[in-house]
């Protein structure tokens, strides 16, 4: 099939999460013998990398955008008058509705695959632009169910954020509602985001959603490629890493600096905390200064495998969020124990106490971290556990198989 491939973010190289998901997907479309146009946003310093997908891709076509504070506010502002979302407002760049465009008009185009919730905008315009049966099928590839990760976070913060909040979720619930109305196929990745979409569907008064119209397909790694690492002997270091700029990787990770580590010290003086990922908070910087080297922080790093060696094991303490923790997968394909929470560890078929640690309190939490620093069979044990899961469920040529099914039903 002739594909037109929308992403919100250049889905190379693949280092977090929605990167992961998505490079995956588009290589397994590719190797399946679909012609993909892929047509991305560009940040400023992502060009170097367009070239690896135009040697993966039919085509690649880029619209350039930058976010700044000052235009979000703006957006912000033109979501209230509007009624449309904050995240849809942002996004919604004439630059790119005019590309998409271009590409319809180019030539035949079967499938438009919108990759997360801010892309389906530019798919929907082809609803209207096509008469009749000759549009092309609309799939929605949801990372999350976006608005229970607004309903979390609005549990989680000082209380004058939370009318924001609870405004902003109401508007993503109904939108993405419409969304899977008026989609061919929606693309959940856990079977807790498919009912959540079920139940923006039931909120929104519209009709029952029938037969795999909503089909969980999770996300994947290319575990059988990732040998294990070997961590060092001993190592009291626990490593916790994430896209820093998403509020619910640094609102999980500032709960264990400020309220989960300190107890962990307490057991273990010499248990040492590195924090890996782009654009950390300045408290992040803080709390590493004020602690005598306990705490590193590191900002992004192109290779994760030096920090995995050196760490005795990993968490990924997650409060709010949907969909997946790719982290918890690539920790398991390179042979790491992980703790983490009930949250984080949604939509993985994973069996707490033998795959993983999973607790939800500052005490429970460090309690299981220190008792992991002092037991290095318990660690191997998780370890060897986590990386059989991963190669048998979540390697991308295996999961992925799912998509063909979608691809073929109209």
């Amino acid at each position: 099939m002739n594909i037109l491939f929308l992403t919100q973010i250049l889905p190379y190289p693949p280092d977090a999460g929605p990167r992961i998901k998505t490079w995956y997907v588009l290589r397994y479309l590719v190797e399946r013998g679909h012609a993909v146009t892929l047509l991305t946003f560009l940040r400023p310093d992502e060009s170097r990398h367009v070239e690896v997908l135009e040697k993966l891709c039919h085509r690649v076509i880029t619209v350039p955008i930058r976010r700044s504070r000052k235009a979000d506010m703006g957006y912000l502002l033109r979501s209230f008058l509007t009624g449309r979302p904050f995240l849809i407002e942002r996004d919604d760049l004439e630059a790119m509705r005019h590309a998409v465009a271009q590409a319809l008009s180019a030539g035949n185009v079967d499938v438009i695959h919108a990759d997360q919730l801010t892309m389906t905008q530019f798919a929907l315009a082809a609803l209207k632009a096509a008469p009749g049966g000759s549009r092309p099928r609309l799939i929605f590839d949801a990372h999350n169910a976006t608005w229970t990760i607004l309903d979390r976070m609005a549990q989680t913060v000082p209380w004058p954020l939370r009318p924001a909040l609870w405004l902003e979720r109401e508007r993503v619930k109904k939108y993405e509602a419409m969304l899977v109305e008026c989609y061919d196929h929606t693309l959940a990745v856990t079977e807790v985001d498919r009912q959540a979409l079920l139940k923006a569907v039931q909120d929104a008064d519209l009709a029952p959603v029938v037969g795999d119209k909503i089909r969980v397909i999770p996300i994947a790694v290319d575990a059988g490629n990732t040998p294990p690492v070997a961590r060092t002997p001993g190592s009291l270091n626990i490593l916790t890493l994430g896209t820093l700029h998403y509020p619910p990787n640094a609102n999980g990770i500032r709960w264990f600096i400020n309220e989960v580590f300190p107890l962990v010290r307490q057991s273990t003086p010499g248990a040492t905390l590195t924090v890996v990922g782009k654009n950390p908070p300045a408290d992040f910087q803080q709390a590493a200064q004020a602690s005598g080297g306990a705490i590193a922080v590191t900002g992004y790093v192109p290779d994760l495998r030096p920090y995995f060696e050196n760490a005795a094991l990993m968490v990924v303490p997650v409060l709010a969020g949907g969909g997946m923790r790719v982290r918890i997968l690539e920790a398991f394909a390179h042979g790491m124990p992980v703790v983490t929470t009930t949250i984080g560890l949604e939509g993985i078929d994973a069996q707490p106490g033998r795959d993983v640690l999973v607790e939800d309190t500052p005490a429970g939490f460090a309690a299981a971290v220190s008792r992991l620093l002092a037991q290095p069979e318990a660690q191997a044990a998780l370890a060897r556990n986590g990386r059989d899961l991963v190669c048998r469920k979540y390697d991308w040529r295996v999961v992925l198989q799912q998509l063909d099914a979608v691809y073929r039903n109209p």
